[in-house]
């Protein structure tokens, strides 16, 4: 039972993660709107959780090739699946962030990261009220 916590919780926090990266990058786009040759960029998402929640739960090891070194571990979050995001219609000056696509993006993940935290509030209740609190 214990582990079927861990892995609702290690995937809203996985989640949770990759949401506050894209909105990190979707915010980027729409501060940069009018930069002269700024490329829009986006998060894939499913694939960046998918390798969040890999085989090693998300990890990324380093190689230790002297007992010396620290182990080193990165979040795959941080890793990416960045990708440059096709115009419609490029300005002349290369920009090709539409600010309505990425206020409607913005919108939309910030939806997707607040049903993320009500799903966490709503397991931590319930686990509450399974310990009689």
């Amino acid at each position: 039972m214990l582990s079927k916590i861990d892995t609702e919780l290690a995937f809203v926090q996985s989640a949770l993660d990759l949401r506050a990266r894209r909105q990190e990058i979707l915010a980027g786009n729409i501060a940069n709107s009018d930069t002269p040759n700024y490329k829009a960029r986006d998060l894939d998402f499913s694939a960046a959780l998918k390798g969040a929640m890999g085989a090693e739960g998300g990890s990324l090891k380093l190689a230790r090739t002297a007992g010396a070194h620290l182990d080193g571990t990165g979040s795959s979050a941080q890793a990416g699946h960045l990708k440059y995001r096709s115009s419609v219609q490029p300005s002349l000056d290369g920009n090709t962030v539409d600010p309505d696509v990425e206020r409607a993006h913005f919108t939309e993940n910030s939806l997707h990261y607040q049903f993320l935290l009500d799903r966490a509030a709503s397991s931590f209740k319930t686990m509450g009220q399974a310990l009689g609190q």
